[in-house]
């Protein structure tokens, strides 16, 4: 039973996130994709310092900066996301991103079972997407593809990255003024555009209202169960544990719009519940060597 909590909260994680999409949908219509990223960021960072309330006093400058990186990275993440999937198809954008957290599997392993896994994750995150990069052509599909890769190492950074955050104590009040500082700095690039072309949206209530809710679903309740489970796994482990999410889109997809899968989307499914439970696995010894400090690669990173 234990052994099924880490998946379990990347499932219900996975579930908020995609009912909060809903919203950022709706939005497109109003905002920029990079709008919708900046609201998405900003509601999750107002929402978590004014729950939690952080002391002044327990940040020095140096845990600053590194939340603040911390935060500043996922925003980007979610801006190059968001105008990945303005261009391409969503499945080709999935794919190309969760190229990322695989990436840093493989440089976190230690043991060859692990890269057999990270590339049976790699192979079935790509069947479950449904990925064609073939069938994108143009100008924005270029740039789509581009932007999908530029997500991809921004996602590996925010695996890296909240890792560190985790490890200083405090991750998810790290989280909150992270998400808030990165808001901060990247309020500009974020909202200029639309600022300029369309500043009657922001005067009324209903896209703050929004992005409040889109912050609450899509960041706030994914990225809480990110740093609970970050405190207790390596990041190798993490980043293959992220597959879950486009398996978890799949069975929604099945139960709620009669979306079900072809005989390639089953066995991409089966590969990735493969290199989950071969990571399950590790020792217990294992364990405690990633907990008691961090890695050289970890350092150097």
């Amino acid at each position: 039973m234990a052994g099924l909590l880490i998946p379990a909260m990347f499932v219900i994680g996975a579930i908020s996130q995609y009912v909060g999409a809903s919203l950022g949908v709706g939005l497109f219509a109003e905002l920029s994709p990079m709008a919708v990223a900046w609201l998405r960021g900003a509601g999750a960072g107002l929402i978590l310092v004014v729950v939690l309330r952080p002391r002044r006093s327990a940040w020095s400058v140096s845990r600053l900066r590194v939340a603040a990186l911390f935060g500043a990275v996922t925003l980007l993440m979610n801006m190059a996301f968001y105008e990945s999937i303005a261009r391409i198809d969503l499945g080709t954008a999935v794919a190309i991103e969760f190229l990322g957290p695989i990436a840093v599997a493989v440089a976190g392993s230690r043991r060859p079972i692990h890269l057999l896994a990270a590339a049976a994750a790699l192979v079935g995150v790509v069947c479950v997407a449904g990925v064609n990069v073939g069938g994108v052509s143009g100008a924005d599909g270029a740039i789509g593809v581009a932007c999908a890769l530029l997500a991809a190492a921004l996602w590996a950074g925010y695996v890296i990255l909240g890792k560190r955050v985790a490890d200083a104590g405090g991750g998810i009040e790290g989280l909150g003024v992270g998400m808030a500082a990165g808001a901060l700095l990247l309020a500009a690039p974020g909202l200029g555009s639309d600022l300029l072309t369309r500043p009657e949206v922001f005067l009324g209530w209903r896209v703050w209202v929004l992005g409040l809710g889109l912050g609450l679903l899509s960041s706030v309740i994914p990225y809480v169960l990110d740093q609970v489970v970050l405190r207790r796994v390596g990041r190798a482990r993490f980043a293959l544990l992220l597959a879950l999410l486009p398996v978890t889109a799949t069975a929604v997809g099945a139960v709620m719009l009669g979306q079900r899968p072809g005989p390639v989307e089953a066995v991409g499914i089966a590969l990735v519940v493969f290199a989950i439970a071969v990571t399950s696995r590790r020792d217990a010894a294992g364990c405690e060597s990633e907990r008691d400090g961090p890695s050289p690669r970890e350092r150097s990173g």
